[in-house]
């Protein structure tokens, strides 16, 4: 009788040589299937003490082996899904659902309405949601963590949070970025990106420590809040350059992206790159060795932090315990920046 009870609707499908949902429609006497099959496969449930109920809970409550990968852009932005890093995150996600037998199922924060947990997991969409980035709100991600649904995020690891997060060390980024540039002469080096993230806020807190050691206070105005896009960087230093002149000499950016905008603004005015400024970027996406200068960067290890946040929602899909975790953090010396 015990492994009657663990006969699965699936299996019963297999023993009878048709598909599952014909199996679930013969159950149900569903005219649409030919009444020889429909009785076939009756008489066979009957045989195993499969009941017709268990049959439709079953289907009910059946998992999708497709996990929902949500990339959580924040209102207001131009940055999108051909962000290379998110792209380049996503890779790596699909890689490591693939290789656990589960599908992805990509989708935006705006598509996704307010209630994550009804449109992927009781709609039946996914079994789990992964999320890109905890945006400057995490109003959505908790809604959904409240409600029971297995959920892992891309973020700042050291985030207090009912659900795993799973992220780069930001603050050691933020602070080995700065603490190069300083070391190599810089004296007013920018903070471009938007410290309001919590990932970003890390970073710059990383950011403010390298100055401190530095022996250094770095001038407010040195922190600039522009939208985490190459067009927003290209503008910013277009005007601030128009408005102040040069007065910097080192850019910290928060992606590369963000530094190949300022690298356009400032190649565009003649601004030697690294001799007048130098510029680090955040990612090491591959664009980042392409540049010209080449980008010094912080290179975030994304196939180990797919695999981390996969391994974290199966962990919950199994009822297992679950914790967040820190993903290696390097920083790439380029051209961007001078040597010793």
């Amino acid at each position: 009788m015990a492994s009657d009870t663990k006969l699965t609707l699936a299996k019963l499908a297999e023993l009878a040589g048709v598909s599952t949902s014909t199996a679930s429609r013969a159950l149900k006497d569903n005219p649409l299937i030919k009444k020889e099959t429909r009785l076939k496969i009756q008489a066979l449930a009957k045989s195993h003490n499969f009941s017709i109920n268990a049959a439709a809970s079953r289907l009910r409550t059946q998992k999708t082996h497709v996990i929902a990968v949500i990339l959580n852009l924040i209102d207001n932005t131009e940055q999108s899904t051909t962000d290379p890093f998110l792209l380049k995150l996503v890779g790596e996600l699909n890689q490591a659902l693939n290789a656990k037998g589960y599908e992805l199922l990509l989708s935006n924060s705006f598509m996704a309405s307010d209630d994550w947990a009804n449109y992927f997991i009781h709609s039946q969409r996914a079994d789990g949601i992964l999320v890109i980035g905890q945006g400057k709100s995490t109003a959505k991600i908790d809604l959904a963590a409240k409600s029971g649904v297995p959920i892992v995020v891309w973020g700042d690891a050291k985030t207090q949070a009912p659900y795993p997060i799973v992220g780069g060390n930001n603050f050691q980024g933020g602070y080995q970025g700065t603490s190069h540039l300083l070391s190599r002469g810089a004296k007013r080096v920018l903070f471009l990106g938007d410290s309001e993230h919590a990932e970003m806020q890390e970073r710059h807190k990383g950011y403010t420590q390298a100055h401190a050691e530095a022996g250094l206070t770095p001038d407010p105005s040195c922190t600039c809040a522009i939208d985490i896009t190459s067009k927003a960087a290209y503008q910013y230093i277009n005007e601030r350059i128009k408005s102040n002149g040069l007065d910097f000499d080192g850019i910290v950016c928060v992606s590369d992206m963000v530094a190949l905008g300022a690298l356009k603004a400032l190649k565009e005015r003649y601004v030697g790159i690294p001799s007048d400024v130098g510029i680090v970027g955040y990612d090491d996406i591959s664009l980042a060795e392409l540049m010209h200068p080449s980008l010094t960067t912080i290179r975030q290890n994304t196939q180990q932090a797919a695999e981390l946040m996969v391994a974290q929602l199966i962990n919950q899909l199994e009822n297992k315990p679950t914790e967040s975790q820190v993903v290696e953090t390097s920083l790439i010396v380029r051209r961007s920046t001078k040597h010793d």
